[in-house]
């Protein structure tokens, strides 16, 4: 592999990382892999894998490399140690890149004229995978880098994000084709069609009207930082900080005000004296106020064999002062909430002696809230990591929410981009699933986003901050609120298919 192959390989991975936040230039992503195409060109399937590998590798490190940052601060793990498990974590996603660069070549000797449609189908397919093995790390999924370009984002409410992805990748390998071989100029015009199409798609849906049921909410942005959020001398005034803020937030007459994730810094309904009464001044405070409270905390309970399970827990406080509903987180983060294959990864357990090891819920929980005219809104939370699941979502939406809320603590990243490309995944889910989304971030970005992904407001980093703002539930369900991955899974096939089948 020469020089030029590995140059046009890392210059992919750069112009794919420019294309997400916080550089956030969305128009490179629909040239990126165009470098790529280039320095596959004629080469061997194990060449491509090599030269593959080497983009997801600039690719991963441009947009993921804030994961050193939070095991190293606050996973206590040395920096040396910490940029070699952020190295291995890229080198991982890489892999991916690698299988699509590999796949293609393959296909491409065997089908050249279908590289144009194989390439967005390999793609897909692979981003699909991601999401799921080794428990999923969806992140930079290539649509994402989309999320400000409206009409383009509207297809998600058919194909979910990894449709995005797929005209963006489509888009560049007809052109590499069209370059590479002039007579392939229908497969650049088909292309054009296509995204001409779901613009067109997009320009439509962003045009029709919304429901008329509304909710209006406030999200409380506390600012606590990581290290005092769990000193018991900064108890008091943790506490203070979310009350304060919310008597100023209750001030816009809200029908409900969000804390976000474990913003409660004690074992809400815990048996000990101390967590108990915490627990029963909160419900006081909510009682008083007569504005319902969704917030998170940490929380426990006695397994069968007498040990301590712990889990990330969201609770809705009803204006009376009643406990209505608690969920329980059900997709961990793996390294932060639990360490996975304990005893072959033993050597980075310490990363999650700080919080525990946390046990999953297993209940899509859709809470009940009322408007100021009376009307039910039905609401669901998910926390953190969550949102970038879209299936996971989905269900909740199918379960019968009419508005996402998320709550966070992005504290652990830092001022990286990653608050901004975790706010970023919001979107899409918003729009995949026409229902509007309520973010709520300990240190943000915390906002509110319409179900056309419209972000209606936003906070900034590292600062208190209270918004309110009028949302409007959905009202519709989706094609990919009902049927999920269908085109993913469609895209899989049509992979399979191409890569398999001889000339």
């Amino acid at each position: 592999m020469n020089i030029r192959r590995i140059l046009l390989a890392a210059g992919t991975g750069v112009l794919l990382a420019l294309s997400f936040p916080s550089f956030s230039l969305p128009f490179l992503a629909w040239v990126g892999l165009i470098p790529l195409f280039f320095a596959l060109y004629d080469a061997s399937v194990k060449q491509a894998f090599a030269i593959g590998w080497i983009a997801g590798l600039v690719f991963f490190g441009g947009t993921v490399f804030w994961v050193t940052n939070s095991i190293h601060f606050y996973g206590n793990v040395p920096l040396l140690p910490a940029s070699l498990i952020t190295f291995l974590l890229c080198a991982y996603l890489a892999l991916y890149i690698a299988l699509f660069s590999a796949a293609l070549v393959y296909a491409r000797k065997n089908r050249p004229a279908l590289m144009f449609i194989a390439a967005p189908a390999i793609w897909t397919m692979l981003e699909l995978a991601r999401t799921y093995v080794f428990t999923g790390f969806p992140w930079s999924l290539l649509g994402y880098s989309q999320y400000s370009v409206l009409p383009v984002i509207q297809i998600a409410d058919i194909t979910g994000v990894y449709g995005v992805s797929f005209l963006i990748v489509l888009v560049n390998a007809a052109t590499a084709q069209v370059v590479f071989d002039r007579r392939h100029y229908p497969a650049l015009i088909a292309a054009v069609g296509l995204v001409v199409s779901a613009i067109g798609y997009g320009y439509m849906r962003l045009g029709q009207p919304d429901g008329n049921r509304q909710l209006r909410i406030s999200v409380v942005q506390g600012n606590i930082e990581q290290d005092k959020k769990w000193d018991p001398a900064y108890q008091s005034e943790v506490i203070s900080t979310y009350r304060r803020l919310t008597a100023s937030a209750l001030a816009d007459k809200p029908d409900l005000v969000i804390w976000p994730e474990t913003a409660a810094p004690f074992y809400f309904g815990g048996t000990g004296p101390e967590h108990g009464a915490l627990t029963e001044d909160l419900i006081k405070f909510v009682g008083r106020s007569r504005v319902p409270l969704v917030f998170g905390s940490p929380t426990y309970r006695i397994g069968p064999d007498r040990t301590v399970r712990l889990r990330n827990s969201a609770f809705l406080i009803s204006a009376e002062g009643n406990i209505e509903a608690v969920y329980h987180k059900m997709h961990l983060v793996p390294f932060g909430e639990y360490v996975p294959l304990k005893k072959l990864l033993f050597f980075v357990e310490k990363m999650v002696q700080a919080i525990g090891d946390f046990e999953a819920g297993d209940n899509y929980t859709v809470m009940t809230v009322m408007n100021d005219k009376g009307e039910e809104i039905r609401l669901a939370t998910v926390i953190c990591y969550e949102i970038i699941f879209p299936d996971l979502v989905r269900r909740f939406v199918a379960r019968g929410a009419d508005v996402m809320n998320t709550i966070t603590n992005d504290a652990w990243f830092g001022r990286t981009p990653a608050p901004y490309q975790h706010f970023s995944t919001a979107v899409l889910r918003a729009v995949e699933n026409r229902v509007p989304i309520a973010r709520t971030a300990n240190t943000g970005v915390s906002g509110f986003i319409d179900s056309k992904g419209r972000i209606i407001n936003a906070s900034g980093i590292f600062t208190e901050a209270y918004l309110t703002n009028t949302i409007t539930a959905g009202d519709t369900r989706t094609f990919y609120t009902k049927y999920g991955d269908i085109f993913s899974y469609a895209c899989t096939l049509l992979a399979v298919f191409i890569i398999i089948k001889r000339k």
